[in-house]
């Protein structure tokens, strides 16, 4: 019989008392037995200082990719649900080691799966959604002084089939998480200490934020920043959850905050997302035949799973409907075998352009002013950089460039709206 921590035996209300708190840590903070002692050690701090932690993982850098290659070398089209089979794995190993290095520091830890967490999500494989959670055995694992540490990425379905979240969603499971125990905060910890105002690996200035809203964050993540799952800041809006943003490497180090601003901030342009590798699909449907031709191409992406973001189509020369998708590469590892089945499916009337890369100006009311749209045109006809496309929302101006001239763009717009301006904020009249 598993003895109970002395803990146990305190009175309910006073343990109910200590504030949740969710963790989570990414790939590079489990990558080696080294980092799963440091992110123990952190967990441990955070105990001490009188909280109940909740902690989630991601599975270890590069394994999920490693499993995505391995798969691949059987077929270039592996069915969905075993994908997710083999991809949630990667999230279970690292809930383990980490569970195991608590306890042997004296700590008692329970390793959860998705499913004994109580994710509960549609049947989508490979990026389902989360439509509810049950943190039963959760809340049983707090109540009796256990750190409960979470597998991320992964629920069940209403099938009972083990489910995915889509690339960086152990986000997701946190925040979600987060929301379901009302904890005082969920903090993200990475290999970078925050969110910056573009990738430093591209832009040597790029600076740290302080603080940015949950829509600019959303927004960011839609357009490539690899710092937050965009789906997670969905969660934290519900219950106003604030996520903050660290590094595993200075668990001190301030970081950034993500909440609510709404109405406490100008328009502006905060930051410049990118994401390197994007597939531009072009088609054209025969006259008269426009819907006809959407809803088969919309049945083949759902058959497919195929991830896309932004949609368009307009009224084409003599009556034709013309269109085109853009679709994230990363986030569809099928997207090979899917193209090839398009290009013979939809031929000739569909052009796939893979040599392009997606470029954005990200801040809150940032189409209210035409000034940082023609500053942006300015500035990339000085370039000659020719735009393949643009899409704009209420919080981000994307153009779509070859990929050559992408870090120059980034670096450009990084200059003159990050830089330049003062504050980062003002718009131009």
């Amino acid at each position: 019989m598993k003895s109970r921590p002395l803990t146990a035996f305190l009175p309910e209300a006073i343990m109910a008392s200590k504030p949740v708190i969710v963790l989570k840590f990414g790939g590079t903070s489990m990558a080696d037995a080294a980092r799963v002692g440091q992110v123990a050690d952190i967990v441990l701090r955070k105990r001490s200082a009188g909280h109940r932690v909740v902690v989630v993982v991601s599975a270890r850098a590069r394994q999920t990719d490693s499993f995505i290659d391995e798969a691949h070398s059987f077929t270039p089209n592996p069915p969905p649900r075993e994908m997710d089979m083999l991809l949630s794995s990667g999230e279970r190993i690292s809930a383990a080691l980490l569970a195991i290095a608590l306890n042997a520091k004296g700590c008692p830890a329970n390793a959860l799966s998705g499913s004994q967490a109580g994710i509960i999500t549609d049947d989508n494989h490979t990026n389902a959604r989360i439509i509810e959670i049950r943190p039963i055995r959760v809340h049983q694992a707090l109540d009796e002084d256990f750190v409960p540490v979470v597998g991320g990425f992964q629920g069940v379905s209403f099938k009972r089939e083990i489910t995915t979240l889509g690339r960086g969603g152990s986000d997701v499971t946190a925040v979600a998480l987060a929301s379901a125990l009302e904890a005082e905060s969920c903090e993200i910890y990475s290999d970078v200490n925050g969110v910056f105002t573009a990738d430093p690996r591209i832009v040597e200035k790029a600076a740290r934020l302080e603080e940015i809203s949950y829509q600019e964050m959303q927004e960011m993540g839609e357009a490539g920043a690899r710092v937050l799952h965009p789906g997670s800041v969905e969660f934290a809006k519900i219950k106003k959850t604030v996520i903050h943003a660290k590094s595993t490497m200075d668990p001190d180090g301030a970081g950034t905050f993500i909440r609510d601003l709404e109405g406490r901030i100008k328009p502006r342009v905060v930051a410049i997302a990118h994401e390197e590798k994007i597939i531009l699909l072009q088609a054209e449907a025969e006259s008269g035949k426009g819907m006809q031709s959407l809803s088969m191409l919309a049945d083949f992406f759902e058959h497919e799973g195929l991830k896309t973001k932004q949609i368009s189509f307009h009224p084409g020369p003599h009556n034709a409907l013309c269109g085109s998708l853009v679709i994230p590469e990363k986030e569809n590892y099928r997207i090979d075998s899917v193209l090839d089945h398009l290009s013979r499916f939809a031929e000739p009337r569909t052009q796939i352009v893979r040599s392009l890369s997606a470029v954005s100006l990200i801040g809150s009311g940032i189409t209210d002013r035409y000034g940082f749209l023609l500053d942006s045109l300015s500035l990339l006809r000085d370039l000659k950089i020719e735009i393949a496309g643009l899409h704009t929302s209420s919080f981000r101006i994307t153009f779509l460039l070859d990929r050559s001239r992408m870090r120059e763009a980034v670096q450009a717009f990084h200059k003159h709206f990050i830089e330049t301006i003062p504050e980062n904020i003002q718009a131009r009249d």
